[in-house]
């Protein structure tokens, strides 16, 4: 090993050495390894207590359960599965350049990344809708925005992200993909559905620049009005504006959310739309590069609810001397 290039590949070897059909192995450098170990988990560790104390501090407090609640709740439950179930095997895959866990956990692990992608992506549309009625339409809001739709604006996001995402995967459906790919995943220790290329264009439009594009239409709209309504607040502090200071604040905080998301995951799908025009030549290397670039934002989540949110710095605290004085 030479320690002065530690980026470069140290060898090639293979994933089950025993089997005559094993894929290819690369060997990367331990100097490389051992630091994206710790990184990987640290970013795993942050990702679920981070995730896990917004569900525990919005659940435990009767006056944060409202529509908007549930929605970042919920996603949050995403950002939760993502790095208990899906980020560890990725993490594992990523590094030893081999899939170690069968054929069928492959699908599941693939279907279960899809899903929970599309999970993220419908959440964050129907929060823009929410905050829309909040900032557009305040005397509507709460006769539009109850409890019972928040609810059922979860269980489609869920439901059908579940059974596209699955869909996808378990049908064997392969948009663009390569020769030299349906030989890789042939092998074993081979994992294409592991977001793979066959996610292709037709999937980056249709379940993410088509809702960016809602969203940021939305935003648009809101970000016009809001202006207008801070005018108001400014101009006239003793007016009865419909539109509180606050539901700025949480519109403004929850569009940080959404400008965190696109700037995490556009880059992937950039390199889908691209791939198939330049002839697949984008690295594999990027690809992965990417895919963590995207994971990384169910870390920032909690950190900006945290920095952006006085009532969850507030709410946290008050959870934090309860279990402080517990032990």
């Amino acid at each position: 090993m030479n320690l002065s290039q530690p980026w470069t590949v140290e060898s090639f070897g293979l994933c089950f050495a025993s089997l005559n059909d094993s894929c290819i192995k690369t060997v990367y450098s331990p100097v490389l390894r051992a630091p994206l170990y710790l990184l990987f988990t640290i970013t795993i560790i942050l990702i679920v207590f981070g995730n896990l104390w917004v569900i525990y501090t919005i659940s435990s407090f009767q006056q944060l359960h409202t529509p908007t609640n549930y929605l970042i709740v919920s996603m949050a439950v995403s950002d939760l599965l993502l790095g208990t179930f899906v980020m560890p095997p990725s993490m594992t895959h990523s590094l030893e350049t081999c899939w170690y866990f069968g054929d069928f956990f492959c699908k599941f692990h693939s279907g279960t990344d899809f899903t929970l992608c599309n999970a993220s992506v419908l959440h964050l549309t129907f929060i823009s809708i929410d905050r829309y009625y909040a900032v557009c339409q305040p005397l509507q809001y709460h006769s539009r925005m109850t409890t019972r739709v928040s609810v059922f604006m979860i269980l489609v996001s869920w439901g059908f992200s579940a059974f596209f995402g699955f869909g996808i995967i378990f049908s064997e459906l392969k948009i663009e993909s390569l020769k030299s790919e349906e030989e890789h995943v042939a092998c074993k220790g081979g994992c294409l559905a592991l977001h793979g290329r066959e996610i292709g264009v037709t999937y980056s439009i249709v379940f993410y620049f088509l809702p960016m594009f809602i969203i940021v239409s939305i935003y648009s709209r809101i970000f016009v009005i809001a202006q207008k309504h801070v005018r108001v607040i400014n101009n006239y502090p003793a007016s009865s504006s419909s539109v509180t200071k606050k539901d700025l604040k949480a519109t403004k905080t929850l569009a940080i959310v959404i400008g965190v998301f696109m700037s995490c995951w556009t880059p992937y799908f950039m390199c889908n739309i691209i791939d198939p025009i330049v002839n697949h030549t984008i690295p594999a290397l990027l690809y992965e590069v990417l895919m963590w670039v995207a994971y990384l934002n169910a870390v920032f989540n909690p950190l900006i609810y945290a920095f952006f949110y006085s009532w969850f710095r507030e709410k946290s605290k008050l959870l934090y001397q309860k279990l402080y004085k517990l032990c």
